[in-house]
């Protein structure tokens, strides 16, 4: 019997008749997508290896579960098959569903994810074992597939896990229902609750697989499943086992557990304590019962509010690459050698991140000292990351390695990129870079890591304009996932090119910002900053509007972010900019008089609030009495507020100051705006981001509110004109975006 071209090419079958008697009298199909052979011995037992095919990821949707369904129903109706393989081509197994699928059911606007309840028991109860060939990465939908063979086989590095709750949702094909009876209730509630992929020693140990395959998976799959064929006829079917799952006496403090810690890692997200009830299914009802049980708790997440936001920020991440004249297959010459010059805690962050993705770095500073301390650090950041688990020791000293240090700038001649990180500082970066201009070869890109400054003026003292490039870092730029690429008057597409593929090989989310001051995501945070410090002025506490904003789900309150980030920074970009030079603009006063005090933040162990040696922020008397004597002086009436008022006084500031920058061109799409304050400003991606959020808030409220501020506090709050134009219009800022990228044919 000859299994045949299956669903629309994404499963293709074919007979292998290489071992058989009689090969010329079994013809074989074959076409792109999943491939499915039979293998055989002379003595007739075979084994079918089914192949799924759908790149990039093998992502489950409906059509390529059914091709799976029907590709394993004819082979355990085919006589000549003794047991199954079901294996992915390309780099991974199956690592989820099809996200698209998953937006449309959050959106109303599809069926959603594949309905995979009937065709996983179909597969269960089968007669012949199949057994699941695991590569790559088997995530979501994938492992719940494995899950429903008899037997699973992985490669070392192979790795499996349940990340559903990352947006917004709980396993919906019966991994609440299976994953505990493999790896009983406290390991399935912390693999859905964290969302982390064990690696395969691990799931061996707690029996998610059966075997750690050496040398080619296929060929050791179709071994185990000769074996399994050889046996007794009983293959175990994991919704039946029990014998995993936590007594009476246990369960209660297990989700107990799984609570705690979902309040503690997954702050403010909804999912994380959903999937612990569905788990809580599995232990307490019969398996149909469980996952009729774990349908309606998935559906009631799909549908909400933090899903949508979540899908949103997936695919806002996804879409920041798109930039118009950049094609995703454009050629970029190879960077191999990145030049960082200064050596301070943002250079040696960046060292990090370059030496980390395999590049040779070499750090450039005007004395051996401060190239001595800036190594110092780094080797110290390193030992952190090794007492965590993150690095081998030998990773370590290979990644040191790749870091040299050099006094001077003789070290950025074969560099291929080269990266400014000294301070906010305009005439001392052009000094900088018409020294880096002869010093680097004519070829090399030239960047900036400044955080305000104008590109435009910086390029123009170098006679390589468009070769220079603002790459913005976030502190800390080993760790942090977002780089802000400037694009200048005068950036070629090359170079920003180039820059995007940098961005790429860092593991970082690059969004492209047209040059302005404060480019994104410093030109909405100057607003949103100042309104907090005039809300302190005006009568809250600086702990008092930490505390809303952190309940709002941010991640750190913006008075703790300025410690961090240190008071003195704005200080210096308030001179840089001329910030405030608008005749009676309103100046915020507190923050410069912790300035003169050298209260410039954690560096100094005090700023808008003190610090001891753990860096945690202590509200601060001194700076209570600070605010008061400075707001008397001035005679500011000070008042009480409420956390809303707060909440709207800071994040509609945000909000409008965004709509600016869009309206302006400084960035592409609002999902740009929301992908950069979500990966670098700690925006919670539970509410998809301040254009996002805007949007579900609705534009009117937002306008009508920015107006009413606006009557009330001054010009600083003129409300946006495409806010006004969007609320006036009943329009979003979703809707914005998807105007701008359609096909010029269909725009209105």
């Amino acid at each position: 019997m000859i299994l045949v071209a299956l669903m629309n090419n994404l499963v293709t079958s074919t007979l292998d008749n290489s071992q058989l008697p009689t090969p010329s009298s079994h013809p074989s199909t074959t076409a792109r997508g999943a491939l499915s052979k039979v293998e055989g011995q002379k003595d007739g037992g075979g084994i079918a290896v089914i192949t799924i095919n759908n790149p990039p990821v093998n992502a489950l949707s409906q059509e390529v579960a059914d091709g799976i369904d029907a590709a394993v129903a004819q082979a355990q109706a085919d006589p000549a098959v003794r047991g199954i393989v079901i294996a992915g081509a390309g780099r991974t197994f199956v690592a989820g569903a099809d996200i698209k699928g998953l937006e449309e059911l959050a959106w109303g606007t599809g069926s959603g994810a594949p309905d995979m309840h009937d065709i996983l028991a179909r597969l269960e109860d089968g007669p012949k074992p199949v057994v699941m060939a695991l590569h790559g990465t088997t995530l979501g939908g994938g492992l719940e597939l494995a899950m429903a063979g008899h037997y699973r086989v992985a490669v070392a590095d192979a790795q499996m896990g349940q990340p559903e709750v990352n947006l917004g949702i709980i396993p919906g094909a019966e991994g609440t229902q299976r994953l505990p009876r493999l790896v009983g209730v406290e390991k399935a509630i912390e693999m859905c609750v964290t969302g982390k992929p064990i690696k395969a020693a691990e799931a061996l140990s707690l029996g998610l697989i059966d075997r750690i395959v050496d040398g080619d998976l296929v060929s050791g799959a179709v071994q185990f499943a000769r074996s399994a064929a050889d046996g007794d006829g009983a293959h175990p079917r994991t919704r039946a086992r029990a014998d995993k799952l936590a007594s009476s006496d246990a369960l209660p403090k297990h989700l107990a557990a799984g609570r705690e810690l979902a309040k503690k890692t997954r702050r403010n997200l909804e999912a994380p304590r959903a999937v612990i009830d569905a788990i809580e299914a599995a232990a307490t009802l019969p398996f149909d019962e469980g996952c009729v049980r774990e349908r309606g708790i998935f559906a009631d997440c799909a549908k909400s509010e933090q899903c949508k936001a979540l899908i949103h920020v997936f695919f806002a991440e996804r879409g920041a690459s798109k930039v118009p004249g950049i094609s995703k297959d454009a050629p970029v010459p190879p960077i191999n050698t990145v030049a960082i010059v200064g050596a301070g805690t943002m250079g040696g962050g960046i060292a990090m991140a370059c030496a980390n993705a395999g590049l040779d770095v070499v750090i450039s500073d005007t004395g051996r000292g401060q190239l001595d301390a800036g190594l110092a650090r780094i080797r110290s950041n390193y030992d952190t990351s090794m007492k965590r688990g993150r690095f081998t020791p030998e990773g370590v000293q290979e990644r040191l390695g790749r870091i040299r240090t050099e006094v001077g700038f003789s070290g950025v001649g074969t560099a291929d990129l080269v990266i400014e990180a000294v301070f906010e500082n305009m005439a001392l970066k052009k000094e900088i870079f018409q020294t880096l201009d002869v010093a680097a070869k004519s070829d090399a890109i030239l960047a900036t890591n400044t955080s305000t400054l104008d590109i435009d003026q910086i390029a123009a003292v170098t006679q390589r304009p468009g070769k220079v490039v603002g790459l913005h870092f976030f502190s800390p730029a080993n760790v942090m996932r977002l780089l802000e690429i400037v694009r200048g008057a005068t950036t070629s597409p090359g170079t920003l090119a180039s820059a995007l593929a940098i961005a790429k090989r860092l593991g970082k989310v690059g969004v492209v910002a047209r040059n302005a001051p404060g480019f994104i995501g410093n030109r909405m945070m100057f607003p949103y900053m100042y309104e907090a410090q005039f809300l302190v002025e005006d009568g809250a506490t600086p702990e008092q509007v930490d505390r809303a904003l952190t309940d709002f789900g941010m991640a750190m309150g913006i008075f703790a972010v300025d410690d961090m980030a240190g008071v003195d920074v704005a200080w210096r970009v308030r001179q840089e900019l001329n910030q405030f030079s608008e005749a009676g603009a309103r100046k915020p006063l507190v923050a410069d008089k912790l300035c003169e005090m050298g209260r410039f933040g954690q560096k100094t162990g005090g700023g808008w609030y003190r610090y001891g040696d753990d860096r945690k922020p202590i509200p601060d008397p001194e700076v209570l009495a600070l605010i008061e004597k400075t707001t008397s002086a001035a005679g500011i009436k000070r008042r009480t507020f409420t956390s809303e008022e707060i909440i709207e006084r800071t994040i509609y500031a945000l909000i409008n100051e965004g709509a600016r920058v869009l309206e302006e061109g400084v960035a592409l799409r609002a999902a740009d705006i929301d992908t950069v304050y979500v990966s670098g400003y700690g925006f919670p991606a539970y509410r998809g981001g301040p254009m996002f959020y805007a949007d579900r808030v609705g534009l009117a409220t937002i306008h009508d509110r920015v107006a009413a501020f606006h009557r009330a506090h001054g010009q600083r709050w003129a409300p946006a004109p495409l806010l006004a134009r969007l609320a006036r219009e009943g329009s979003s800022f979703r809707e914005w975006d998807a105007s701008r990228t359609a096909p010029a044919a269909t725009r209105g």
